[in-house]
């Protein structure tokens, strides 16, 4: 136990950066808050592994990040895809000679449907996103995280105030969101003993994203069978709720603050912080 303190003590001294050295495999990370969450880590002096579906975002956050002085490298493909996680996992591997210590899942997309018209396509598809690829990914670097070298480890699990306090409209995902708190706990029950990994989820509330905007802007995805799903809030319903009157700041979140969050979990600030789920939310449903 006291050699563990100590490793943990050193762990508190960052001269270089808060995440020095660290190797992090963030998903959805070509946009958005995956992106910002990749430059404020490679701030800190991470290693990052930039995961994204769309290839050319992917390449220029990674590009963006290494013309800044820091590191990163681009490993693009789709989270659904059992070949593409143990490559990305290889590959991560590859790029921090022999190591990874942090993984950022928060990669994702919404596919809203009331219950009674929602369809097996959408339903399964948030679930696989949002519950089974994070657990696949998790269960594929294993190797990495399960070892006793007195470093690091910690996983980060994004979920929503939709699996939090569930939302209608969202079924499918407010419970792929809600099972990936209870994920986080496990590992946090089975790697922290053995191995000091920490695991924590980072809950948002209304953050402005693509999933927030417009649904007039046209944002979309498309599914690996060429389907497009659109994206946002229609904006009858956004101009309805303009004032945020259900948020204590007033105000929604910025990618910036949203990554900040994920930034801080990852840190040694919170070096005895496991298992927890972190709200970051402008006070919304405390």
């Amino acid at each position: 136990m006291a050699a563990r303190a100590q490793q943990i003590s050193a762990h508190l001294n960052w001269p270089k950066g808060m995440l020095q050295g660290q190797v992090a495999i963030i998903t959805g990370s070509g946009q958005g808050i995956g992106a910002e969450c990749a430059r404020l880590f490679a701030n800190e002096g991470a290693w990052v592994v930039v995961s994204d579906i769309d290839k050319d975002k992917s390449q220029q956050v990674a590009d963006s990040i290494n013309q800044s002085g820091g590191k990163a490298t681009s490993v693009p493909g789709d989270i659904l895809d059992d070949n593409y996680i143990n490559s990305l996992v290889k590959k991560a591997a590859e790029f921090g000679n022999g190591k990874i210590h942090i993984i950022v899942n928060n990669a994702g997309f919404t596919w809203d449907g009331v219950i009674h018209k929602m369809t097996d396509k959408q339903w399964d598809t948030i679930i696989a996103l949002h519950g089974t690829a994070p657990f696949k990914l998790i269960r594929a670097a294993a190797p990495y995280f399960r070892v006793k070298d007195g470093e690091p480890r910690s996983i980060v699990n994004i979920s929503s105030t939709s699996g939090v306090h569930g939302n209608a409209g969202q079924a499918n995902y407010a419970l792929a969101k809600a099972g990936v708190v209870g994920l986080t706990k496990a590992i946090a029950k089975e790697w922290g003993p053995t191995f000091g990994v920490r695991a924590n989820t980072v809950a948002f509330g209304h953050i402005q994203t693509r999933l927030t905007a417009a649904k007039e802007e046209g944002a979309f995805v498309t599914t690996p069978d060429g389907q497009k799903v659109a994206l946002g809030i229609p904006q009858k319903q956004k101009d309805a709720s303009a004032s945020y009157a259900d948020i204590p700041l007033r105000r929604p979140g910025s990618a910036t603050e949203a990554a900040s969050a994920v930034m801080a979990v990852c840190s040694p600030l919170f070096s005895y912080v496991s298992g927890q789920t972190l709200m970051v939310t402008g006070g919304r449903n405390m």
